[in-house]
């Protein structure tokens, strides 16, 4: 452990008090080996994970807590009186009560950009690995089948080019726009879907009922709020009129996954590349787990985003958060509507100097 002496902060001898940082859930940060710490002198403590009923126990005494996923309610805020920064390791925020943090005069700080590279990348390995059947054609030559043809190729899943297909995506942050540009660069023609239920958004959005009916291939890029929850569901599936494939690099909740699945079933859709399910790891029941056989369906355990380099800028977003906090200029602040009195919002992201 390192001793962190903060300003104004004594104990009952004098003695400037440590401020102790907990980091709750350290295993979701593989594969870094090892992390770097503030710069500054601090106490540090870190647990592999750490299960909801162990939250307060572990945050006890504790100044500035780390979390990329355990959730931090109003309940358990309201009994550490002496945390005031919790620090998020992604983007998302939904795990947190944002304005109960506001309420007791918490900054919380994440961190985002970071996936630019990497979610679009992920995204194209998807939908080339199905838009090629890499996964039936794999599984055929482990199973012999090619062997058996007699001939030097062997065909049994249909193979298709991304040139001239229309690109349907949903949300038109940083990582839309980079999907978008990969969809042109191999000739696609990407359209971003205005958002569920809203008009007058602009040229750059084609009307969401308008891009269900038209895309070859539709791909998630949004947050999960209370508008986007459900995005898609069977309603949404009858209305695409080309088959599409169905990706998923965002937020698990966006889809129904029982209407994804019976979508499939149906021929509504053509296949389904998902990185993102509405509880990780899926429960036993998740209809998603039974056709996981399937030559055209693919599912990934939420690694989109952990490029061995975009783990290491998320990293040091948080190590710049922490010491900006430090330095008494927080930075990648969370609003609240209640601080704002607008929507929820991020502020941008600050380099320590």
């Amino acid at each position: 452990m390192h001793a962190l002496l903060r300003p104004n902060s004594e104990l009952g001898n004098g003695q400037p008090k440590m401020t102790r940082i907990v980091f709750l859930d350290r295993g979701t940060m593989a594969p870094l080996k090892q992390l770097m710490r503030p710069s500054f002198q601090h106490e540090w403590v870190e647990y592999d994970r750490t299960a909801p009923e162990q939250v307060v126990e572990r945050l006890k005494n504790c100044d500035i807590a780390i979390s990329n996923k355990v959730p931090i309610r109003r309940g358990t805020i309201e009994r550490l009186p002496q945390l005031k920064m919790i620090v998020i390791p992604a983007t998302g925020y939904d795990a947190f009560d944002i304005d109960a943090c506001y309420e007791k005069g918490i900054v919380v700080s994440n961190v985002r950009g970071y996936a630019v590279n990497t979610v679009p990348e992920h995204t194209f390995a998807l939908i080339l690995a199905l838009k090629r059947s890499l996964p039936g054609y794999r599984q055929d030559v482990i199973a012999g089948k090619w062997q058996e043809a007699n001939q030097f190729c062997f065909f049994a899943h249909p193979i298709g080019d991304l040139a001239g297909l229309v690109l349907g995506i949903f949300g038109e942050g940083v990582i839309g726009q980079r999907v978008a540009r990969l969809g042109e660069a191999f000739g696609m023609h990407p359209l971003f879907a205005a958002h569920k239920g809203v008009s007058g958004l602009g040229p750059l959005y084609t009307p969401f009922n308008e891009v269900l009916a038209t895309a070859d291939i539709i791909t998630l890029h949004s947050p999960l709020v209370l508008g986007t929850r459900n995005m898609l569901a069977m309603p949404e599936f009858r209305q695409m009129k080309k088959r599409p494939l169905v990706i998923n690099c965002s937020r698990g909740g966006l889809v129904n996954e029982a209407d994804l699945v019976k979508a499939l079933d149906l021929d509504l859709i053509s296949g389904i590349g998902f990185d993102c399910l509405t509880s990780e790891p899926p429960k036993p029941d998740n209809p998603l787990l039974s056709i996981l056989d399937r030559p055209n369906v693919i599912v990934t355990p939420h690694i989109a985003w952990a490029s061995i380099e975009a783990v290491q800028a998320v990293w040091d977003q948080v190590l710049c958060n922490i010491d900006n906090f430090h330095q008494g200029r927080p930075s990648n602040v969370v609003d609240t509507p209640l601080a704002t009195g607008a929507s929820t919002k991020t502020t941008n992201f600050q380099k320590s100097a």
